[in-house]
């Protein structure tokens, strides 16, 4: 069976899940039903990209399209360029997932990702291509492919001018680029505006992306920012997307915390549009507490940035985000963008001549979260609701001092079950004895 979309595109194991030709004709039913002379395409480092880049732009030229090759580069430099070109674009990579997997991003022309309508058509193009040797309908000529340096340099001038002319002359930073996209371009934006930098995890060799480094191990951060004795310290993910922070004492400053020092200073400045943020579900309870103190409102969605975007675009809102360090900009950057997001935060620094850690202990107090996978036998969504009664207990034993979260994941056979409390060990006890009610139910 071809693979579907997920919450950020098609993914799996590359040369198992994602064949060339599965990427193929996938390029293929992307030109067909985008109906795009041409597209734009770039990748991360992970071993698999070329041959599944080369796959995707094949499949894409069989119907006609011309491809523009941006080669390495992050996510958001792909959106960039199909936003600044009008066409649509697509990214060969995994984000955060280990060299192993591989996965294909599609944005529609303009730098948004696709809607479900456009999602599902595809699904159902490629569900015909897949496996077969379908002709391609006679007349559309072949596409080429090449390169354009010009599209990268003005996506680095893009970055740059997110400051309006603010520089970080004199900050020290460390960067963790994850071994992945981050690392061809990422050092040179936070230099050319005026910071020491330090970098690790630069040296992509196709198999060590996202290995012991980047935003989901900060721990080789915070030893550089102690040892570099910097002032911040920034750990991208695999195709740069997202980003997390490290301040001068080691400690994680989590996407909450940098959204919420954001939405501060942007209504602080009068440019948070109707003093409104968008989160997810799994935003920290402390994160709305400071928010409603502020003033600001808070739009909650379903966990999954296409669903923050979608409210944010719907509202006329002007900053969102999610817990994992996915944060977007609207009115600079169709997408998340972690390089933006590193400059944005930095800017803050600068500008108020705080450190990141007063900042983010300014912004918010954060709550203690338990977050448990368990995996079920059958359907995820029957065993969340069989214990409805058990989840309804817990948050009136917490009432206004903590929150619970059960949900079936949406990529995995699990049920993801959430308690904030005041005290970690009362979040532990509740979520301990949610997950004893899941296995009850022979999960």
């Amino acid at each position: 069976m071809p693979p579907r979309f997920g919450t950020d595109g098609i993914r799996g194991v590359a040369n198992l899940d994602l064949t060339p030709e599965v990427v193929l004709a996938l390029g293929r039913a992307a030109a067909r039903v985008l109906r795009a002379g041409r597209f734009v395409v770039g990748r991360d480092p992970r071993a698999s990209g070329p041959m599944l880049q080369a796959a995707l732009s094949a499949g894409l030229a069989s119907e006609g399209a011309s491809v523009l090759d941006l080669g390495v580069v992050p996510t958001p430099a792909v959106a960039y360029a199909s936003a600044s070109r009008g066409v649509p674009g697509a990214v060969v990579s995994a984000s955060h997932n280990p060299f192993s997997d591989n996965g294909v991003k599609l944005f529609g022309a303009g730098g948004h990702k696709l809607d479900d309508e456009a999602e599902a058509a595809i699904e159902a193009e490629l569900a015909i291509l897949a496996g077969t040797i379908a002709p391609v309908a006679p007349g559309p000529p072949v596409g080429d492919i090449g390169v354009d340096d010009a599209v990268v340099a003005g996506y680095v001038a893009h970055l740059a001018s997110s400051l309006d002319g603010g520089r970080l002359d004199g900050l020290r930073v460390v960067l963790d680029c994850a071994n992945g996209a981050a690392s061809s371009m990422g050092p040179g934006v936070f230099t050319g505006l005026g910071a020491v930098v330090e970098v690790i995890a630069d040296r992509p060799d196709g198999r060590n992306i996202n290995l012991d480094c980047g935003s989901t191990h900060p721990g080789a951060l915070a030893d550089a920012v102690m040892s570099f004795r910097a002032d911040v310290g920034l750990a991208f993910d695999g195709d740069a997307d997202r980003v997390l922070a490290v301040d001068a004492t080691g400690a994680l400053v989590d996407g909450d915390q940098l959204l919420a020092l954001l939405a501060l200073d942007r209504r602080g400045r009068g440019s948070l549009a109707d003093d409104t943020v968008v989160v997810t579900v799994m935003a920290n309870l402390g994160f709305r507490r400071s928010m409603a103190s502020a003033g600001i409102t808070v739009h909650e969605t379903p966990v999954g940035d296409r669903y923050v975007l979608g409210a944010l675009r719907a509202g006329g809102w002007s900053l969102g985000g999610e817990q994992s360090g996915h944060l977007i900009f609207p009115d600079l950057a169709t997408t998340g963008d972690g390089i933006l997001t590193g400059l944005q935060v930095l800017d803050v620094v600068a500008r108020s001549g705080r450190s990141l850690a007063d900042l983010a202990g300014r912004a918010m107090t954060r709550l203690p979260q338990v977050l448990r996978n368990v995996t079920v036998i059958g359907g995820a969504g029957g065993a969340a609701e069989a214990i409805g009664a058990d989840v309804a207990a817990a948050r009136s034993e917490l009432g206004d001092g903590g929150r619970v979260l059960v949900r079936p994941s949406g990529t995995e056979p699990l049920v993801r079950v959430m308690v904030e409390a005041e005290t970690v060990e009362q979040a532990g006890a509740v979520a301990g004895r949610l997950v004893a009610a899941l296995e009850r139910q022979g999960a």
